[in-house]
């Protein structure tokens, strides 16, 4: 995928969310963090029957758009998911989960070059 669909696809899935009633979407760009993804996308839900219907609805709205090989992680969680949608990553919390791991914080550090290249 080229940088400006990649843009594009987490455009959408910000909108997704927010259309949805997540709360706090946040993108984080990896670019030149990691190369794992090119974004994170995190969000939280009010509930875990919020979590679970947002993660629904990325995934068949993901799945439409072409990018079929996502995947869903924390199945069994009723306070987190993730779905990894190759070029980004999308993490939905429950508000206290989410401001435990902190992911906001971690990655929006810069990562010295000695670390990024182990």
């Amino acid at each position: 995928m080229q940088l400006k669909e990649i843009v594009q696809l987490k455009e959408e899935i910000e909108n997704i969310l927010n259309d949805n009633k997540a709360m706090e979407v946040k993108s984080i760009n990896l670019k030149d963090k990691t190369s794992i993804a090119d974004f994170m996308i995190i969000a939280s839900g009010n509930s875990s029957r919020h979590i679970q219907a947002l993660s629904e609805v990325l995934l068949e709205k993901l799945k439409k758009n072409g990018i079929v090989n996502c995947r869903l992680e924390g199945h069994n969680s009723n306070d987190w998911k993730l779905i990894d949608a190759v070029d980004i990553i999308i993490h939905i919390f429950h508000p206290e989960k989410r401001k435990f791991y902190d992911l906001e914080r971690m990655w929006s550090e810069l990562i010295p070059k000695e670390r990024f290249t182990l």
